[in-house]
């Protein structure tokens, strides 16, 4: 037998066969393949009828199938309305009716017409779009990205702000000086921003800086590795006073449509605040555009996780998208610095007056109330605190570089609650005394200086930064205690009077980065390191604040010999430029127009030469960049829409009348 020798050994069963009956297992294999056979007649009958049902009985299936030359398609059937009736009353069954049926072949009809259209359609447009090059493809492909990207951005933007009354805006514009001389030279003072700015304009638009002599974009690391366009937000208030206002509205349009702030860029969150929120809001308040406002809230948001610490001292640093904060690596043990957590608090007050939201104002007010229960060694106030023990880094004090605007902040929180906020005064009266009875001496020569405590030694040096304290001194001698007005006025003169001779004693007649008073120097810098000047607007800040208090005209006479020292040295083809050495006669430059050359230093020129009902001193207060932010009176407070749960008691002032009047 063959058919079980095929089979593998293993797996062999032979039955025993009896004699004579060998015909029979050969009978019963024959049957078997007969039975096979006509099983699979009987499956192919009835896949063929089922498939054939399928494709052949009529108007039976959902679908029905048609060519069009290209690949099948199907069409949905339309079924009639449920329950619908014929005429004669019986109930429509699909297929049954002439009238059904010719609607049907129509429907079907219209459809191929429509599907033929669209594919000639968009084989035409297929044929164009390959008669373009790769740069126009690339330039669609892009277009059509962008499309997308402010869909997304409508459609997941922030939520609307509350509606919250407008501080009167005062004196914003004009300030026509009235004598023609003073107006001749304002005119020079913009038109040295116009030569800024159209050369920002043209090389470095979008960048935070530019180099004017490179004449492309530049940037540092305090904004990060992204372009936040820098110098276009810190530049809108300047402009606006100025009357540019087209230059005004390219900027306006630039931040609509490109300022971003979901980016992987880590950012000092001192110089963003300052430069860009109050950018922003001065913007806002002057032009009256609700785009700064939105814009500053949008970046206010982005800093908060920078306060996330033991302590709620905030990191010098915060990466915009993750929201990680860390300090400067060179700060002392890893330290925050004093006047940058410290200058925070005219622009949070705003950001809460304006939102509803107190968390702001709550950040800034632990800061203060932190610094309060704290130990001063000498009264003073040491540059660096540590975000995660609570402890004074290293016992380094200056009212200069890392010390400056937290004193400058503590003036203008009074200033600008309509001097309600006395707690700031005290504090800012007292860190003054202290500074007086240590840091402030006399040289030699009878000038007047602000020296630096550096673990209870007085470094007899002066940083041009420091040189904005004469304007400080001026603007806080109105509510001195025990009468000390008139003292604090003479102070600050005198400390304008030195830092102008810091400027005449160098040959480019502009003020060196520090100068020393000890040795038989005074007023000059010593270590080439302190030679160069960057744009600095703070002599120029005192000169202006010592004009509108004293009409002194030496002030403007001192101003213009600056204005005209940086027309004449710093002016380049490609904008404005810092120099590396005023004690020379043929400095180099440093290739850098810093954006607070346009936010500062021209609009106080600017100021200097105008009238003083321009950003009168009664409506408006200047942050450290020199953006104004107007004063939030008790009308203010009583005029917002607000309830206790939403903003702390310094600004509901008024609120609980208001509410006993409705």
């Amino acid at each position: 037998m063959t058919t079980p020798a095929l089979l593998p050994l293993s797996g062999r069963r032979i039955p025993n066969l009896s004699p004579g009956a060998s015909s029979f297992p050969h009978h019963r294999a024959t049957l078997r393949l007969s039975e096979k056979f006509i099983l699979l007649l009987i499956l192919s009958a009835f896949i063929t009828l089922c498939f054939g049902a399928f494709f052949f009985l009529p108007d039976n299936s959902k679908h029905k199938r048609f060519d069009l030359g290209l690949e099948d398609v199907l069409i949905p059937h339309i079924e009639a309305p449920k329950g619908a009736k014929h005429p004669g009353g019986q109930v429509v069954i699909h297929g049954q009716g002439g009238h059904d049926e010719h609607r049907h072949r129509e429907e079907e009809e219209s459809l191929r017409h429509k599907i033929r259209a669209d594919h000639e359609r968009a084989l035409q447009e297929a044929k164009e779009k390959l008669k373009k090059s790769r740069d126009e493809l690339r330039a669609e492909i892009q277009t059509e990205k962008s499309k997308v990207v402010q869909e997304l951005k409508k459609k997941d933007g922030p939520k609307p702000l509350p509606p919250v009354p407008m501080p009167k805006v005062v004196g914003v514009n004009d300030g026509d000086p009235g004598e023609p001389d003073v107006k001749e030279k304002r005119d020079k003072i913009r038109e040295m921003m116009k030569h800024a700015w159209d050369s920002y304009r043209q090389y470095g638009w979008g960048h935070n800086e530019l180099k004017p002599l490179a004449k492309k974009g530049h940037s540092t690391n305090i904004f990060g590795n992204s372009q936040m366009g820098a110098t276009i937000v810190d530049a809108l208030d300047t402009l606006y006073m100025m009357g540019l206002h087209d230059e005004f509205k390219d900027g306006q349009e630039w931040i609509e449509h490109n300022l971003d702030f979901s980016v992987n860029a880590e950012v000092s969150v001192f110089e963003v605040n300052i430069r860009f929120i109050g950018g922003l809001l001065a913007a806002y308040y002057l032009s009256g555009q609700e785009v700064f406002k939105v814009k500053a809230v949008q970046l206010a948001e982005k800093l908060l996780p920078a306060f996330n610490t033991p302590t709620g001292i905030p990191w010098a640093m915060v990466n915009l998208k993750s929201g990680v904060g860390r300090n400067w690596g060179w700060a002392s043990a890893g330290s925050s610095i004093l006047a940058e957590f410290g200058t925070l608090h005219m622009e949070f007050v705003h950001l809460t007056y304006l939102t509803g939201n107190p968390a702001y104002y709550q950040k800034v007010m632990h800061i203060r109330k932190l610094l309060a229960k704290m130990d001063r060694p000498n009264g003073l106030y040491p540059n660096y605190l540590n975000p995660r023990t609570g402890r004074w880094g290293q016992h380094h004090t200056s009212v200069g570089g890392l010390g400056d605007s937290f004193y400058e902040y503590l003036l203008k929180a009074w200033l600008m609650s309509d001097r309600t906020d006395t707690e700031a005064r005290k504090t800012y009266d007292d860190a003054i005394e202290a500074i007086e009875r240590h840091l402030i001496r006399k040289s030699n020569g009878g000038l007047t200086f602000i020296g630096e405590w550096k673990n209870g030694h007085l470094e007899r040096k002066m940083g041009h930064l420091t040189c904005f304290a004469g304007g400080m001194f001026a603007l806080g001698a109105d509510g001195s205690p025990d009468d000390k007005a008139g003292h604090y006025l003479q102070l600050g003169a005198e400390i304008a009077h030195t830092c102008h001779e810091s400027y005449d004693r160098t040959v480019l007649k502009l003020g060196p980065e520090a100068f020393k008073f000890d040795s038989g120097l005074e007023a000059v810098a010593v270590r080439q390191n302190e030679k160069y000047y960057i744009l600095r607007p703070e002599v120029i800040e005192t000169y202006w604040y010592m004009w509108r208090f004293t009409h002194d005209p030496k002030y403007r006479q001192w101003g213009w010999e600056a204005a005209q020292a940086i027309d004449k040295y710093c002016r380049v083809s490609g904008g404005f430029s810092g120099v590396k050495d005023v004690y020379s006669s043929n400095p180099t430059y440093d290739d850098v127009q810093q954006s607070f050359f346009l936010a500062e230093t021209l609009k106080y020129l600017y100021l200097l030469f105008s009238s003083d009902d321009l950003m009168p001193l009664e409506s408006w207060v200047f942050n450290t960049e020199a953006h104004p932010l107007p004063l939030i009176t008790d009308r203010h407070r009583s005029e917002r829409e607000c309830t206790e749960s939403e903003l702390p008691d310094s600004l509901l002032k008024g609120c609980a009348s208001d509410r006993q009047n409705i």
